[in-house]
């Protein structure tokens, strides 16, 4: 009967955390280490004119610089949080800050980005 608990307990604890969902981006080393980047490997950016509940990087600036979007119904957890866009969309943002691509960079682990618009971009690091 032990067994049988305990077995069942083991059981639940493994499809609970089989069902957590995953962290949004993943970490890589780049020149700069440890470095975010999305599912492709492309390095993400933070731009300092944003702030945890304001997107400033929209338009012109978003086709640069395309967010880091979540589809819908992803689920924040930890360090990842959901910031609204103007236009409605939800963008991926780690410890408040939201995140971005940058078009110039043409494979992983490229950082063309960082330091961009005198430091205003920067490499998004855990």
């Amino acid at each position: 009967m032990t067994r049988l608990i305990l077995t069942t307990a083991l059981s639940l604890m493994l499809a609970t955390t089989a069902a957590l969902a995953a962290d949004p981006a993943m970490t890589a080393t780049t020149a700069k280490g440890p470095t975010l980047v999305d599912a492709k490997g492309m390095t993400l950016y933070t731009f300092a004119k944003d702030s945890a509940d304001k997107i400033a990087c929209v338009d012109k600036c978003a086709a640069n610089w395309p967010p880091f979007l979540a589809e819908a119904g992803a689920k924040p957890a930890g360090d990842w949080t959901l910031v609204t866009r103007p236009e409605g969309t939800q963008q991926w943002a780690y410890k408040g800050k939201p995140l971005y691509a940058w078009v110039k960079d043409m494979k992983p682990g490229d950082i063309t980005g960082d330091n961009f618009l005198d430091g205003a971009w920067k490499v998004a690091q855990p």
